[in-house]
């Protein structure tokens, strides 16, 4: 039988119980291996010694390796491609920004720079969005807890991560236990990632929208709605028929209602799909009763299995001109990161890597950051 990850909250802690080892071992033993990433469990001080017995035989440090790291051209992305114990691959991606740029309360913003993780959820999505590539994959497996938890592991150790967003491989709500687990493992010791700092993001599973907040308070919601109508949502993400657009929105409004928290909105510009004028019109009407922070998000392209094409700079700036005049609603341009590196939003697929490159460029601001604007 497969050995656990360490990280794998539920399994350790039930483990441990029914072996009646105290649990409060359990983040000192997580803050020990991050901070040792080759040690033997015996290098662990102050355990009882049922607990070394226990790990040697049930746990292990990580259930994953870095199997490659790709840097991009533009000296802030970084791509880790991460190898499972059952030989499949995920991949993750590392943002560099620097909170310094940009205004709050129309004065200079204070802080420096820092790291967003982009997280994968699954091995693959069953979600067939046709517009990113992870789609093409098909649904392989869910991560178990452990396994997201360990791609953050992995990441701070090339860059100290202040953000998390689970917008990398996978529907993130269609791995809900896992997902919810790993969290709670993020925001306690010795992670203890503010909640306000994690997003998830969804194509819009309403059942799990109607209680994560319950389950993992403070938690940002992003909602990849692409499209202000049904029908269009239906072509370009064949799992909207699941989830009509008028019961999303309700269960958005109720989401909204007991969290108090803005939502983002997430909408990919397609040309001549879903990105004129009379789109912005409708997007503006359907958001209308709700706090939203809406992020335009340049398509990117994903090599032959692409049929889309990306609008142009003026058809994406009369669309959040639309949006921000008329309907007040505040909306962003995504600034895209790692292309080359197949490390933007929508490009995750498994590709095993044949080059590096590394530059240097300036730090960005990050659209994570515009929930406290």
């Amino acid at each position: 039988m497969a050995l656990k990850s360490v990280f794998d909250a539920s399994v350790i802690r039930a483990e441990f119980d029914k072996a009646s080892i105290n649990t409060r071992f359990i983040p000192l033993i997580w803050k020990y291996v991050i901070q040792n990433p080759d040690c033997d469990w015996e290098d662990i001080p102050s355990l009882p010694s049922s607990a070394y017995v226990l790990l040697r035989s049930k746990f292990r440090a990580s259930t994953s390796v870095v199997d490659s790291v790709l840097e991009s051209s533009d000296g802030v992305t970084t791509k880790l491609l991460i190898k499972l114990q059952n030989g499949a691959f995920v991949e993750c991606v590392i943002m560099r920004y620097d909170t310094r740029l940009g205004k709050y309360n129309g004065k200079p913003r204070s802080g420096g720079p820092r790291s967003t993780l982009c997280i994968s959820s699954q091995v693959g999505c069953k979600m067939g969005c046709t517009f990113c590539a992870t789609g093409s994959m098909g649904f392989k497996s869910n991560l178990s807890s452990g396994e997201i938890v360990e791609q953050l592991v992995h990441a701070s150790r090339l860059s100290t991560i202040r953000n998390v967003v689970f917008m990398g491989m996978g529907e993130p709500l269609n791995n809900y236990s896992a997902l919810v687990d790993a969290i709670r493992v993020m925001t306690a010791f010795p992670f203890q990632l503010s909640p306000k700092r994690i997003t998830v993001s969804t194509v819009g599973i309403i059942h799990a929208i109607t209680k994560i907040h319950n389950d993992v308070p403070n938690v940002n919601l992003a909602v990849s709605l692409h499209a202000p109508v049904q029908e269009i949502r239906c072509q370009i993400m064949p799992a909207a028929r699941a989830f009509p657009l008028e019961r999303l929105m309700n269960a958005l409004q109720e989401y909204q209602k007991k969290s108090q928290q803005k939502i983002f909105i997430e909408y990919i510009m397609l040309d001549g799909v879903n990105d004129e004028e009379q789109h912005a019109h409708q997007l503006g009407k359907l958001l209308d009763a709700f706090q939203v922070v809406v992020n335009l998000i340049p398509f990117n392209p994903i090599g032959s299995l692409s049929r889309f094409s990306t609008s142009n700079n003026q058809k994406v700036t009369t669309f959040q001109k639309i949006l921000r005049d008329t309907y007040d609603i505040r909306t962003t341009v995504r600034k895209e990161m790692g292309q080359d590196i197949s490390g933007a939003c929508g490009q995750l697929v498994v590709n095993l890597p044949d080059k590096r490159s590394i530059s240097s460029a300036a730090p960005l601001t990050d659209i994570e950051d515009l929930h406290k604007q």
